[in-house]
């Protein structure tokens, strides 16, 4: 390995990762640990100790996909995007909108 391309290597481990990459590793870390499939990231914000998200997962698929049951799960990553912790904050049939 030459000079520049280890100082580069070293340079991009010092750097935060983007949004997207948080992301990412969220919806990869979440999935391994429950198994679940991770649907979307309805919420997403930086916090002083690293990342808090709102993920949406399938906890049971049933037929029709209307009447599956999804939930959402907190989950809070480390300023280096590792999972710190999670737990779920609401359950609910995909076809039923929240009550306003």
């Amino acid at each position: 390995m030459t000079n520049s391309s280890r100082n580069n290597s070293e340079a991009g481990a010092d750097r935060e990762p983007t949004a997207s990459e948080v992301m990412r590793a969220a919806r990869s870390q979440l999935t391994e640990l429950t198994g679940m499939h991770v649907e979307s990231v309805s919420s997403f914000a930086r916090t002083d100790e690293g990342w808090q998200l709102a993920v949406e997962t399938v906890e049971l698929a049933r037929i029709p996909d209307t009447t599956s049951l999804l939930a959402t799960y907190e989950v809070t990553l480390t300023t280096d995007g590792e999972l710190a912790s999670y737990h779920r904050v609401r359950r609910y049939e995909r076809g039923r909108a929240d009550p306003s």
